[in-house]
């Protein structure tokens, strides 16, 4: 929000759970949810407008429904079936009410990202994406909702999550590193530790195809569940 509000002569935030995103086994109903601390976020960033639809308002009667296929199919499109739909329905039609000129982001959510930039690419829609790094808290534990869901000591332990991603990413850009060795050894040491690893992967962030080559762009994907919560999270990779 702070690059939106410094980046343009007036910022738009929005505050929307979107329904069309869960599954039907999933936590809609408890995600957690605070929108006057989120509003005053927003003021703080200098957001100048929110726009808070009624989740009634943004889904009651759609006959359209947005896929966009190739970059949704694996990892996230692949563990929670019609989840990018609902993601690129419900970004295409803010994107139609609030007509923005530019978006903003988090990298966090890579496929999302990639699924968002591949839809206004393919639509020709005059929106410029910008993606802004992940922010995270002290312990490293990258800032999610879903953090709310852990006990004090657990949320301290799920720090481990970022840890493991660094070092595996450390060991892939190490000249000569063996990418699928230390692939193996990060998901190894993450069960140890825990987690249930859903999975943990090189990828090509705007085809989010696997890899096992170093790119300009490359990122190193995870997902996991700690303690009944899920977690996802990723790193840029660099040769060394």
């Amino acid at each position: 929000m702070v690059a939106a509000s410094s980046e343009n002569e007036v910022g738009v935030g929005s505050i929307f759970v979107n329904p069309l995103q869960f599954g039907p086994n999933e936590d809609l109903e408890k995600y957690p949810r605070n929108e006057a601390a989120d509003l005053d976020v927003a003021e703080s960033a200098g957001i100048a407008a929110m726009f808070c639809p009624d989740p009634a308002e943004m889904v009651h009667g759609l006959s359209t429904k947005v896929t966009v296929s190739g970059v949704s199919d694996q990892y996230e499109g692949q563990l929670r079936p019609g989840h990018f739909d609902g993601v690129a329905t419900i970004v295409a039609r803010l994107f139609g009410i609030v007509l923005p000129t530019r978006a903003y982001f988090g990298l966090k959510d890579l496929q999302q990202c990639a699924v968002v930039r591949t839809m206004v690419r393919d639509l020709c829609l005059p929106v410029d994406i910008r993606l802004l790094e992940t922010v995270r808290e002290l312990s490293g534990l990258a800032l999610s909702s879903r953090n709310a869901y852990f006990s004090p000591e657990d949320r301290e332990a799920a720090a481990q999550l970022p840890m493991v991603l660094k070092n595996v990413a450390g060991a892939i850009s190490e000249e000569g590193g063996d990418i699928a060795e230390s692939i193996s050894t990060g998901m190894a040491e993450l069960a140890t530790l825990g987690f249930s690893v859903d999975y943990l992967e090189l990828v090509d962030p705007l085809t989010m195809v696997p890899t096992r080559k170093i790119g300009e762009d490359s990122r190193l994907i995870v997902a996991a569940r700690f303690k009944g919560v899920r977690l996802i999270d990723n790193i840029a990779i660099y040769q060394k």
